[in-house]
């Protein structure tokens, strides 16, 4: 795991990383086997082509994406399925996370990557928000 940032510099694109997999590794062995086969990337900002896609225009409100075919949708038959992506986005996740000083920077990645990951398993963002609820 890299060092933490110091005081004045932004984490770096390796700190969200090593951020996110270490909360990808404390996750229950259960739910992370269920994952499967999924890649993480983390990347400053979404591509414009994403953006243009999901019809957003700042590129600041955006902090993470699933991209393939959820889980639930996949078939051993008929074209393979691209690979499943999580992407998290440094910039809008450390703009939210400045916005919103009430939870901890390790806290934020954590919540973008368990939201992205039940996009993988197939879930809308009204059942992540309602599991989400109810674990609170």
């Amino acid at each position: 795991m890299s060092e933490p940032p110091s005081i004045g510099r932004a984490p770096s694109l390796d700190d969200l990383a090593a951020l996110a997999q270490a909360a990808f590794l404390a996750l229950p062995e259960a739910f992370r086997t269920l994952a499967g086969e999924v890649i993480f990337r983390v990347e400053d900002f979404p591509s414009a082509e994403v953006l243009d896609d999901l019809g957003i225009e700042d590129p600041f409100g955006l902090t993470g994406l699933y991209q393939g075919v959820h889980i639930g949708h996949r078939s051993d038959f008929g074209p393979a399925a691209q690979p499943s992506m999580v992407f998290l986005y440094r910039r809008p996740i450390l703009d939210e996370w400045a916005e919103h000083g009430e939870v901890t920077l390790e806290e934020l990645v954590a919540h973008v990557l368990v939201h992205e990951i039940g996009h993988h398993m197939g879930l809308s963002d009204a059942q992540i928000e309602a599991i989400e609820a109810s674990a609170n």
